[in-house]
């Protein structure tokens, strides 16, 4: 049997294909041009069902656990691996004996936590992960955390291959990181106590108690107990400081500052990247940027200095004595400030809201704001089943306050798709984006609506399914890529509105894209092992 390699992403489940898919490696569509299908393999079904073997099998490999010892290792740091339990925790029994034939320390965080960002992380200098109480599957080999919305996929997948007691302990982590950790976390490394990620808590928990429900299991205690962790992060983004301005909307926003430490390598080869990208560019995007010769020192900012040369030798190939004279710049703090925001979206890294990110906590996002609706409607749905009609018609009006406000900023009649809002500018954004297939999904947006998304369908269409845009930056939440998850919530919000031949047309495009690159996976790993045995002696 094929086995694909570490770096093979996440489990997904698409219901058009209903079986599991895996895929949270980008599909890349070849360039901008009407969509064609792409030839079925011959072998397609079978394929598939190997594909669906593969994943099953491959549950246990991606699952984490706090008493094994290659389960708390973190590839983006170095040095000797650091667990974290909360401050008010007793070291557990487990993790006294995981000392005992682990090389880890273990450390209680400074202090105890009941909110986000009640941590100053320069009191924890050394990187670790944080504790969790129950296994969970993480969405690749590389990692070794748990994150945020790359969960709800997972835990989809899982329910559909009925392994509901792994997918409610992860439900259950969150609950856990909420009450020792602030909020849900981005992930659980102590450099993620700062930002959450896309909420989708209510989406997980209706989505365990509807399958302990088919089975016979229906356990309103535990929705009840639930309910109250789903408020207590829906509360989290409709506070500041993640209120967008005057719209009564919500943005995405880190509480951190400066560069962050997660991105893999050396985080200043990126920085400079981009400081180089703002200089090249000039115009308003040098806003970004400050010079040593500047008033304002590069002293106080909060990121590195970068020598800068007007012809960059690290991209261009050149050698500095081509280049023209360096100079010391770094980036501002207001630009850091929207590059953590861009990643507690989940779309690291997109221009979507201005290069790089660099605006993000200008923007109330389309997809954010239908994520808080659909929590909405949850809580909702949650308060009857609970017997708590009150309660009930609070979230049902919360919900269609929420859905006017996003139709009078986010909605685009005349191009028939739903925009991001930048409140800072008072302008909708013009960025042609997929996630304006989220109020599809949440259930928010008119007929009229859908049916205009549903003709400017032909805007994100490829060869292997949809593309995140139009726009090329060369990101990988950018053209041409597309992402098993937003496949997901595309097709369903066709289905909600019985868009069924688009609905259909699309998971099947995207899972013979992922068969092709299954077989030539194999083809590639067949060919380098006959290139190892017969250079073995060499």
């Amino acid at each position: 049997m094929f086995h694909a390699p570490r770096y093979f992403y996440v489990f997904i489940s698409l219901l058009a294909l209903g079986s599991l898919i895996l895929s949270n490696n980008p599909i890349v569509a070849a360039e901008h041009k009407p969509a064609a299908s792409i030839p079925r393999p011959a072998s397609s079904s079978d394929s598939l069902d190997e594909i669906l073997r593969y994943i099953s099998d491959s549950w246990n490999t991606l699952t984490r656990t706090m008493n094994r010892c290659e389960s708390l290792q973190d590839t983006k740091t170095e040095g000797e691996p650091v667990l974290y339990l909360p401050a008010e925790m007793e070291v557990p029994p487990t993790i006294t004996e995981l000392k005992a034939h682990c090389r880890i320390r273990v450390e209680h965080l400074p202090q105890k936590i009941t909110g986000p960002a009640q941590v100053d992380l320069n009191k924890i200098p050394t990187p670790g992960l944080l504790y969790l109480e129950n296994p969970y599957v993480v969405p690749g080999g590389q990692f070794n955390e748990m994150y945020g919305w790359d969960s709800y996929f997972i835990i989809r997948g899982l329910l559909r291959d009925h392994r509901l007691e792994l997918a409610k302990g992860m439900v259950e982590n969150f609950f856990f990181e909420i009450s020792h950790y602030g909020g849900i976390l981005n992930a659980n490394r102590t450099y993620y106590l700062t930002r959450s990620q896309p909420p989708f808590l209510s989406s997980m928990i209706m989505a365990v108690y509807e399958a302990e429900k088919a089975a016979g299991q229906q356990n309103l205690p535990w929705l009840a107990q639930a309910y109250e962790f789903a408020v207590r992060d829906y509360e989290q983004w409709t506070h500041e400081p993640h209120l967008a301005g005057y719209t009564g909307l919500s943005r995405y926003f880190d509480h951190g500052d400066g560069p962050v430490p997660e991105i893999m390598g050396d985080p200043s080869h990126y920085y400079r990247g981009v400081a180089y990208y703002f200089l090249v560019h000039g115009g308003s995007h040098e806003r970004y940027l400050v010079r040593a010769s500047d008033e304002h020192s590069t002293d106080s900012a909060p990121g590195p200095r970068f020598p800068i040369y007007i012809c960059d030798p690290e991209v261009a190939g050149a050698g500095k004595t081509d280049c023209a004279k360096e100079e010391q710049m770094t980036l501002t703090a207001d630009f850091y400030k929207g590059d953590r925001s861009m990643r507690e979206s989940g779309f690291d890294v997109t221009f979507r809201f201005g290069p790089f990110g660099a605006e993000t906590h200008h923007y109330a996002p389309v997809c954010l704001n239908s994520l808080l609706y659909k929590t909405e409607k949850d809580l909702e749905q949650m308060s009857n089943l609970l017997g708590h009609p009150d309660e009930a018609r609070n979230w049902k009006v919360k919900a269609a306050a929420r859905q006017q406000r996003m139709v009078k900023y986010f909605w685009d009649e005349n191009r028939g798709l739903f925009f991001d809002y930048n409140f800072v500018t008072h302008k909708r954004s013009q960025y042609e984006y997929a996630t304006t297939f989220y109020p599809l999904w949440a259930g928010l947006a008119s007929k009229a609506q859908v049916r205009a998304i549903i003709e400017n369908l032909k805007l994100f269409e490829q060869p292997g399914g949809l593309a995140m845009g139009r726009t090329e930056s060369q990101a990988q939440w950018d053209f041409p890529y597309g992402w098993a998850p937003i496949h997901l919530l595309a097709v369903e919000g066709m289905r909600r509105y019985d868009y069924g031949v688009q609905a259909d047309r699309i998971p099947n495009d995207h899972s013979d894209w992922i068969v092709v690159g299954e077989q030539e996976c194999q083809n590639l790993v067949a060919d380098l092992t006959r290139w190892g045995r017969d250079h073995q002696h060499e």
